[in-house]
């Protein structure tokens, strides 16, 4: 079994500790578990849609089948990898799979109805942004909300406290430090503001966005109301339509260039605490047994700064 130390990346070696909370979101074995996730759910809102070869399932079958990626294992994800070194196409080893399940679950009559009329960018262009839509609502916001409330209160704690304020690195009109660290958490509310709003959006379509084999084989069914039923009442994402083969990430686009904003104001902040600690304003605590350097273990550098930073 690798260990951090053949990890190709820092992210999953040296600072594997900081992000282990991301791995069932953005680990191969969550990506192969959200396409899981996926591809359930469709089927079983086509048994759900009127099309008479496919009746609505009962809730202990329906619950069966949502086990599949409720109860997903890593043993599941190497099996989906085994069948893809057949394929060499990982969305149809997923296909296959859930196939092989549903022949446990004595579901042999209807597989053939998984994967029924999609495009594998229907299933990788929904889960890749549930999956992103999770990671950020589960660990990435709650993090960033608790550094907000953490500067409120330092703020709060230092309103009193004067400080020599610097401009161009020289010095200036006196501050406060409170009013320093506020500077920082109105910054990232009003952040946070925005990226409530960033919708998190999936193409579900068919093979060129327009449902044609859907409606080819089941012309009864309301297709394009069946898709936006399906993602966002099933899959609690916004539909994204029309499209083309594939989602147009400009939903996506805009949540990153919101992380990238709060990306920048955390180096800011990182900037400024380093350089009040490099001018005395600020001390660090020593920690047994931690040196600053090799040549002079007696220095304590603020590594946890200097590492957000870069990071």
């Amino acid at each position: 079994m690798p260990t951090a130390l053949q990890a190709i990346s820092p992210i999953d070696g040296r600072y594997r500790s900081k992000v282990d909370t991301l791995a069932p979101f953005f680990s191969e074995s969550a990506l192969i578990r959200y396409r899981v996730l996926v591809e359930v759910e469709y089927f079983i809102a086509l048994s759900e849609s009127g099309i008479k070869q496919l009746q609505p399932f009962p809730e202990t079958t329906q619950e069966q089948l949502r086990n599949l990626y409720r109860n997903f294992t890593d043993e599941d994800a190497q099996a989906i990898k085994d069948i893809e070194k057949v394929t060499n196409h990982d969305v149809k080893a997923v296909e296959y799979f859930i196939k092989e399940q549903f022949d446990k679950l004595g579901l042999q009559a209807h597989k053939e109805f998984i994967h029924f009329g999609l495009t594998s960018q229907d299933i990788n262009n929904t889960a890749i942004p549930l999956s992103i839509k999770d990671a950020v609502e589960e660990i990435y916001r709650p993090e960033i909300e608790a550094l907000k409330e953490t500067l409120e209160k330092l703020s709060a704690d230092w309103a009193n406290i004067p400080m020599l304020a610097r401009t161009h690195g020289q010095p200036a009109s006196p501050t406060r430090l409170g009013k320093e660290f506020y500077v920082f958490a109105v910054r990232l509310d009003e952040q946070l503001n925005m990226l409530d709003q960033v919708q998190h959006a999936a193409k579900f379509g068919g093979a060129t966005g327009n449902y044609n084999a859907h409606h080819v084989a089941f012309p009864e069914v309301d297709w394009r109301k069946f898709g936006e039923d399906f993602v966002e009442s099933r899959l609690g994402l916004t539909h994204s339509f029309p499209t083309t083969q594939i989602e147009h990430y400009d939903h996506m686009a805009s949540l990153f260039d919101t992380l990238k904003r709060i990306n920048t104001i955390l180096i800011d902040l990182d900037r400024d605490i380093w350089t009040y600690i490099s001018m005395d304003y600020f001390k660090q605590k020593i920690k047994k047994g931690e040196v600053g350097s090799s040549a002079m273990p007696h220095k304590v550098n603020p590594i946890d700064f200097e590492n957000s930073e870069g990071t």
